[in-house]
């Protein structure tokens, strides 16, 4: 399949028109914004060239322009495919919006020569054939990336976010390279779809399996190393929106890639479901209590990316992957319209009284949303799915039962409550669609999930039983929101329960280090 290495033209693309950029690093950098646009424009035709490759001919992995191992490969199969067209698509949105949001800003041309650079980066990670160019555009990507966090070096902020983020990549850049090194000693080869397909579980690769874990829950801000992600506020809002909907992303894609030998290690995905159900009720309650619009969207990545981590640990590989792609996409939209989104909401009038649900009210509202989901899952949903599917799409219906609360209130209007019910009709249609679509898009790149054991079926019973919990304690908050404990609830959640400062501890202070 040589001719796969075309697809190696979307990075050379991005990194020609890299290299020009930086050569005209000033605030009038001529025609420097639109070659980068075109660059990117090119890099998502290409992806999608790739995608009907696919369709046609298969998947495969190019032959290595390299020695020993050690070069450039592409493997495209569905997975491949899928984070190209989206990486391709975002990354040209961003260099388009960049263009007129950067215009007249002092270093524009360097600039867009690291987003172009960065986006290089990631297109080439996505396409990695063999462990070799994975871990060095894994390492590219947070280099490149650290670039863009510290664009306006000079205020304390961006310092110290870069700081707290070169940190946790070298930590992360360290599990991957050991990770690595166990594969190809247990499997005696670098090629990643070689490795996927004979692999076995023995004590390197279980080794290895952890070793990958770690890698992917460091690079994806999970819990308690995630402070360095709401932080990173002082670059401009392209970088936030490329970081939250692309880069951010490696860590799920890193654990979907290596499906197969993750589910060597139940132990392994058992810990991935325990931290990542955790981080995704923690960063979800935090973002509740931020002020500052951007720093909401940042909390609200790390419990989605959480959310994402425990559907990897619960074998729903698919699934995941659409949860990528559903959340890459919510997120450069409200990323790119957030200021926007502010002057919209600030010419609303203030709102009148608001309908209180009563606890009654809250207990109808969950009973209606599991029964809608049961009836539309007997109709056209729950034959063929696993039981990890099946109590995933319970736990996303609990948020619709908060929905259905506020419009089961007694004095919400009818149609609040009939607008409530249509939503969580089309919340569950859309959940079995979609797990459809993923599933044949995905058949035969990724592996079926397994029937659960014993621990898959404590796990699934402690994420329902956790998840409902804070559904509930969120449906209910305005009938407990005057205790006095209740403020000083909302405190502590607004500082993150302090885990960031416990980790500035634990780093000596680096990240309260001022400007000399």
């Amino acid at each position: 399949m040589a001719y796969l290495l075309l697809l190696l033209l979307s990075p050379l693309l991005l990194i020609s028109a890299a290299i020009y950029a930086a050569q005209h690093p000033g605030k009038r950098p001529g025609l420097v914004p639109v070659l980068t646009e075109a660059a990117a424009f090119a890099a998502f035709l290409l992806a999608a060239l790739a995608a009907a490759l696919l369709v046609m001919n298969g998947s495969g992995t190019s032959a290595l322009i390299g020695f020993f191992g050690i070069g450039f490969s592409v493997r495209l199969d569905a997975v491949s495919a899928i984070m190209l067209v989206l990486v391709s698509f975002i990354g040209w949105i961003v260099l388009r919006y960049s263009k007129t949001y950067m215009d007249g800003e002092e270093h524009q041309g360097a600039f867009t020569s690291w987003m172009a650079a960065t986006l290089a980066a990631v297109l080439l990670l996505v396409m990695s054939g063999n462990l070799f160019q994975l871990f060095a555009t894994w390492v590219a990507t947070s280099l490149l990336l650290n670039r863009l966090l510290l664009f306006y070096p000079e205020r304390a902020t961006a310092q110290r976010a870069a700081r707290k983020k070169a940190v946790v990549a070298r930590l992360s850049e360290g599990a991957l390279a050991a990770a690595f090194i166990l594969l190809i000693s247990a499997t005696g080869t670098s090629n990643i779809e070689t490795i996927l397909t004979t692999a076995q579980a023995n004590w390197m690769t279980m080794l290895a399996v952890l070793l990958i874990a770690v890698a992917a829950v460091l690079a994806s801000a999970q819990f308690p190393l995630h402070g360095w992600l709401t932080e990173v506020m002082e670059a401009p809002t392209p970088v936030s929106a490329l970081l939250h909907a692309g880069v951010i992303n490696a860590g799920g894609f890193l654990l979907i890639r290596f499906a197969d030998v993750m589910l060597l290690a139940p132990g392994v995905m058992a810990l991935l479901v325990m931290l990542g159900g955790f981080t995704a009720l923690f960063g979800g309650l935090i973002m509740l209590t931020q002020p500052a619009v951007k720093t909401s969207l940042a909390w609200s990545t790390i419990a989605q990316m959480g959310f994402m981590v425990m559907q990897c640990g619960l074998a729903l590989f698919p699934l995941a992957l659409l949860h990528i792609v559903a959340h890459s996409l919510y997120k450069a939209h409200a990323f790119l319209s957030s200021g926007e989104a502010v002057r919209n909401v600030a010419a609303i009038r203030r709102p009148g009284p608001i309908a209180i649900p009563s606890a009654r009210n809250v207990l109808q509202a969950f009973i209606v949303a599991i029964l809608i989901y049961g009836i539309v899952g007997l109709i056209v949903g729950f034959d063929g799915k696993s039981i990890q599917a099946i109590a995933l799409g319970v736990i996303l219906i609990f948020g619709v039962a908060y929905l259905l609360a506020q419009g089961f209130a007694d004095a919400a209007p009818r149609e609040l409550m009939q607008r409530t019910a249509v939503y969580a009709l089309v919340t569950s249609v859309s959940y079995f669609v979609l797990q459809v679509i993923a599933q044949n898009l995905t058949a035969g790149a990724l592996p079926a999930t397994p029937s659960p054991g014993p621990l898959e079926w404590a796990l699934i019973v402690l994420a329902l039983v956790s998840f409902g919990c804070v559904a509930v304690a969120q449906s209910t908050f305005p009938l407990w929101a005057s205790h006095p404990a209740a403020a000083g609830l909302r405190v502590h959640l607004t500082n993150g329960l302090y885990a960031n400062a416990i980790f500035d501890k634990l780093l000596d202070g680096w990240s309260k280090r001022s400007v000399a």
